[in-house]
């Protein structure tokens, strides 16, 4: 028999809770977000994002705690592969595939109180391979 993961409603509420967190972290420090959950059939970046002329594909993991290892361990070799070639398409279409560009990884977890959140933003976490 097979098991397939599936997100529950609560895993997925504190996804998008955690993505709402990043995207409003990075309009503090001065990002223009372009768009979000930018989907293709091979994979999905969380935020895209440019500073200074560059752009920056950001993943964004959010976790309740550390039982199944750190935010940033989830973003694991296959995922960069799959960020990379999402990226790439992204960068073709909208940039003529010329621009400056980094991926970035945003850890999000709940803080202390009901509303706030612990945040640590990696910028250049990886290269850009394929």
């Amino acid at each position: 028999m097979f098991w397939n993961k599936k997100s529950t409603a609560s895993s997925q509420g504190t996804g998008q809770w955690g993505e709402a967190q990043a995207t409003e972290h990075l309009k503090r420090c001065g990002y223009t977000i372009l768009t979000t959950n930018y989907r293709k059939r091979f994979g999905e970046i969380d935020i895209i994002a440019q500073k200074e002329g560059v752009l920056v594909f950001v993943e964004v993991k959010c976790r309740r705690h550390n039982h199944f290892g750190s935010p940033f361990e989830a973003v694991d070799l296959r995922k960069q592969q799959r960020i990379c070639r999402v990226a790439m398409e992204y960068m073709q279409v909208h940039h003529g595939g010329e621009c400056s560009a980094r991926f970035d990884v945003i850890a999000v977890r709940p803080g202390p109180g009901t509303d706030t959140a612990q945040i640590e933003h990696i910028e250049n976490a990886f290269d850009f391979f394929f």
